[in-house]
């Protein structure tokens, strides 16, 4: 109790730390809102297509004074809905002094020269069209800001209504999408605490969402299970990008494949999703490749802790509008191992890349082809502990039995999309996607006690899972009017499966073989969506969605409503709803099971798609441009889930991680998950930002034995706060920058089956005949509560060719352990051991732009 006592006084200590820093940071930063300056009365000069305002006479500038780095921003500007390039756009730099900007050319393009290095908002405006505050462009001396932008049409002309710019800040870019979604820009991906330079973690940041905790980067979305998360690259559905992704499409390895260095504004969705999306319950991570630089040759090269790697872009022929975007990063401890430097025995060895190239033309439209590729693997012997509990078909570790674990696992996704206008109102999508994604696993026995022969082995555990995937979709846009935006399309989808797996726990009993199937499967999915602005403070979306699954003749009809509703210039109220259909993951159709009379069948064949309804309701507050709360409700009624075949069985498959229940499913399942969740954030402004958010939730579930239970993945709450500061014009020559950010999490923790005890507590598992679990109180209850701190420091110097950045991000400073699961351990004293958080771990990295 002692020992209870002081962690919560240390947790609530943090807090109040934490928290009396915000207050200060609040309250000397109040009065400070942006303004732009757009004086009339100033006779306006281009100079090389910038728009400069010359001030009024000042004093001159000491003479002493740094040479100040500049750097340029261009981009394009298009309509929102047409995605056709606006011509007139007035973009400005706000509060640059003097006074600076540009307006869009025949094309749409704009270039502003000269900005000084730092962080800029950047502003929109357009007769006839909202206007819009890009925030936090960060611009380096070593690399041009290329930005591709939208603009939203006014539902009422300009005599009507006064037009008042909001920082475009999380507004999903997806303009079909009003309830539920965000998005993520690269420069938070960069900034937050604890994602180690990887795009997936930086999900966890936000309400609702946590991770496992136990090192991967799983992604659970309001309780439901990882497995059920959608990911998408440039808007097509890709492989799981982490390495070391399970059959179930589970991360297990902890490093996803992706680079923030290549990423561009991305949307992420929680429920009620857009028609446009299907075969998903959980959430939908849609991620974007920004393009390459069209006019001019850059680099970053990176080396830290968890990689080396290398990103080079430029335009693929000069004069032409064209740009490539390449990137390849390599294990660093492999590399080092490679050289001789250090001896990586056991550890993760990986390599990955990722590509974009743009290919414009006049009048067939743009082509862009793209890709995503990962290779990966360990060795591991005589494992024990957290290590062997991992590995496949696992219960306990024996002090009798020894295993060597051999993993090897591979991604590979690429794909040609188009974009063509087909009239000033009209315009079409067209993509053709090629998916594969496989994992092989080796696990060998040996007995080591003395009444076995010593050193004796066989095959524990043998698995070669593969999956090929091959994916077309068309999606027509219209623009009626201002008003009213139709989008509809098909999706079809076809998947090819190579399975084995078999297992064997000891010499006596026979090989049993899992899964062994080679089979096809497909899908054919269509949707049709309407957007009306009824007027410039109400916004509705509907649509249908039909999920076909070809294979079984499975079909649903899925309607979709969001509605997004202007209260008062500074209150916003929305409201959704969706229902949604998914196949289960493969070998759970095919798996083998042994009947009764020990025959083994396949029994899952006919198994039918998991559906769910989704209803969410939010209501926003915007205290000023850059501070906002959020209030939400959500409830999902989840059904038709597999389950075990048996009234006394607690199995269902939303609780599978990596290892597997072979066993007769049924598709009579019911699951609900609720909740509500509160958002504080203060969007980076004035050199500092903090986001806090709290969800409180239940996650339930109950098969043919007709009981409640919780799935594992229920841990009731999660709190964070994320804060940080940036210090500017640091150095002798004002180019050096240091940010710091912090971020705090609690949370309750993964659900667990216990072991075996007795009616006093004691333990009472019987190892000989494999019973170690207690499947009655399956999922219960958890060990204990979780949290963690991380620290992440960066520090930047700008020179005139090049820019320099360090990391340091301490995963966990306190090194805390929360205990996560148990297992029976025969080395331990008391025969128990725990699954625990990592724990302490620093990564550092050094990055150059060029």
């Amino acid at each position: 109790m002692k020992k209870l006592l002081n962690k919560c006084h240390t947790r609530s200590t943090i807090v109040r730390i934490v928290v009396f820093f915000l207050i200060c940071q609040y309250l000397s930063h109040e009065n400070a809102l942006a303004h732009v300056l757009t004086d009339t009365n100033l006779t306006n000069r281009k100079v090389n297509d910038t728009l400069i305002i010359p001030p009024k006479p000042t004093q001159e500038p000491k003479e002493d004074k740094p040479k100040i780095l500049r750097q340029t921003i261009r981009g394009q500007v298009i309509d929102e809905d047409s995605k056709l390039p606006l011509i007139g756009v007035t973009v400005m730099i706000e509060d640059s002094s003097p006074p600076i900007g540009a307006t869009t050319n025949n094309n749409g393009n704009f270039r502003i020269e000269k900005v000084p290095v730092g962080r800029v908002n950047l502003q929109l405006s357009y007769i006839g069209y909202e206007q819009k505050v890009i925030p936090n462009i960060v611009v380096n001396s070593a690399k041009e800001v290329v930005l591709e932008l939208t603009l939203h049409e006014n539902a009422t002309t300009m005599s009507e209504v006064t037009v008042v710019a909001q920082m475009d800040k999380g507004t999903p870019i997806n303009d079909m999408a009003l309830v539920s979604a965000r998005s993520i820009s690269p420069e938070e991906s960069n900034r937050f605490a604890g994602p180690f330079n990887d795009p997936t973690r930086i999900l966890s940041n936000y309400t609702g969402i946590a991770t496992t905790q136990d090192g991967s980067n799983d992604i659970i979305v309001r309780g439901n299970s990882p497995k059920y998360i959608q990911w998408r690259l440039e808007g097509v559905q890709i492989t799981n990008p982490n390495h070391f992704a399970n059959q179930s499409g589970i991360g297990t390895g902890g490093i996803s494949a992706l680079n923030n260095n290549l990423l561009a504004t991305s949307d992420f969705y929680t429920s009620a999703f857009p028609a446009e999306y299907g075969d998903v319950l959980s959430g939908v991570y849609d991620i974007k490749l920004r393009s390459g630089n069209n006019e001019r040759f850059e680099g970053v090269f990176g080396v830290g802790l968890m990689g080396t790697d290398i990103t080079l872009e430029g335009p693929l022929k000069k004069g032409y509008t064209s740009s490539y975007l390449v990137n390849y990063r390599y294990s660093t401890i492999t590399l080092m191992s490679n050289l001789g430097l250090v001896d990586r025995s056991g550890a993760t060895n990986f390599q990955d890349g990722a590509f974009k190239i743009m290919l414009p033309s006049d009048k067939l439209g743009t082509f862009s082809i793209f890709g995503l590729g990962g290779y990966s693997g360990f060795d591991l012997e005589n494992m024990s502990g957290m290590e062997a509990v991992g590995s496949p078909g696992h219960s306990a570790q024996l002090n009798s039995l020894s295993k060597d674990h051999s993993t090897r696992s591979y991604l590979f996704n690429t794909g040609i999309n188009h974009s063509i206008n087909l009239s000033e109102k009209t315009y079409l999508n067209t993509s053709v996607v090629y998916a594969t994604d496989g994992i092989k696993d080796s696990v060998q026995a040996r007995f080591i006690s003395p009444t076995q022969a010593q050193g004796s082995s066989y095959q524990y555990f043998d698995g070669d899972v593969s999956k090929s995937t091959y994916r077309g979709a068309v999606t027509f846009h219209y623009k009626i009017n201002h008003q009213h935006k139709l989008q509809a399309g098909f999706k079809y989808s076809y998947f090819s499966y190579d399975y084995f797996q078999q297992l064997r726990k000891d010499t006596v009993s026979a090989q049993r073989v899992l899964a062994d199937f080679d089979e096809q499967m497909s899908t054919l999915r269509n949707f049709i969506s309407w957007k009306f602005q009824a007027f410039e403070k109400l916004t509705f979306i509907t649509g249908i969605h039909q999920m076909n699954e070809l294979y079984n003749q499975d079909r649903t009809l899925e309607p979709r409503f969001a509605m997004s509703w202007e209260l008062n210039p500074t209150l916003d109220l929305t409201m959704g709803y969706g229902k949604h259909s998914t196949m289960e993951s493969a070998h759970n159709y095919f798996a083998k099971v042994p009947n009764d009379q020990g025959i083994v069948t396949e029994p899952n064949r006919k198994l039918g798609l998991l559906k769910a309804d989704h209803y969410t309701l939010a209501i926003e507050k915007r205290f000023r441009s850059d501070l906002k709360a959020k209030l939400g409700l959500y409830y999902q009624w989840l059904y038709d889930l597999p389950v075990e075949n048996s009234d006394t069985s607690y199995y269902a498959t939303l609780n599978e991680r990596i290892d597997y229940e072979y066993v007769h499913l049924v598709n009579e399942g019911k699951g609900k998950n609720y909740g509500v969740e509160l958002t504080i954030e203060k969007f980076f402004n004035d050199s500092y930002y903090f986001l806090i958010n709290i969800s409180l939730f239940q996650s339930k579930y109950k098969t043919l034995e007709n009981r409640w239970r919780n799935t594992q993945y229920n841990s009731e709450y999660i709190a964070n706060i994320l804060a940080g500061k940036e210090f500017l014009n640091l150095g002798r020559k004002d180019n050096q920058a240091l940010t710091i950010n912090l971020k705090v999490f609690m949370g309750g923790g993964r659900k667990i089956i216990p072991l075996r005890r007795d009616d006093q507590g004691q333990l009472n598992v019987d190892p000989a005949n494999d019973r170690y679990w207690d499947y009655d109180k399956a999922y219960e209850s958890s060990l204990d509560d979780l949290y963690q701190i991380d620290l992440s420091m960066s520090y930047k110097w700008n020179k005139p060719k090049t820019t320099h950045e360090f990391y340091l991000n301490i995963y966990d400073i306190t090194d805390a352990k929360g205990r996560i699961a148990e297992y029976y351990d025969e080395s331990e004293p008391d025969n128990i051991s725990y699954v625990t958080q990592v724990g302490l771990f620093p990564n550092l990295m050094y990055k150059v732009y060029f």
